[in-house]
């Protein structure tokens, strides 16, 4: 499995042709506690920027947005009972939706760990 990051602080992690899309360590910790999360309809079709979610917290509403084009397969349900799994696992069981890839090579356009890294310690 291969994890991808995007400059939204998402992360895509890519096991055969699914993408299993949430937010970024990072990112949980800039929006604080989380209380609300919304996410799309499985079979929804998505292309990169396309907004897969909306987070809430205590802090501000943002938008997830998909990281490659595909098809929403999974949702993750639990999240409606327990946003703040997003606080507690952001880049495990925090995460959003799974997305069958429609072209992997949109994964090319992506950060990898070690870029990520480098990013975020540009901005902070």
């Amino acid at each position: 499995m291969s994890t991808y990051f995007t400059k939204d602080h998402e992360w895509i992690r890519v096991d055969g042709d699914v993408g299993t899309i949430g937010i970024t360590e990072y990112a949980q910790e800039q929006l604080g506690d989380v209380v609300f999360v919304e996410l799309p309809d499985v079979g929804k079709a998505m292309s990169p920027g396309d907004e897969a979610g909306v987070v809430e917290s205590v802090k501000a509403a943002s938008e997830i947005y998909a990281p490659v084009s595909g098809e929403v397969v999974e949702v993750n349900a639990a999240l409606a009972d327990e946003p703040a799994k997003v606080n507690v696992a952001a880049e495990s069981d925090g995460w959003f939706i799974k997305l069958k890839i429609a072209d992997k090579s949109q994964l090319d356009e992506l950060m990898d760990a070690e870029a990520y890294k480098a990013y975020v310690a540009s901005v902070s």
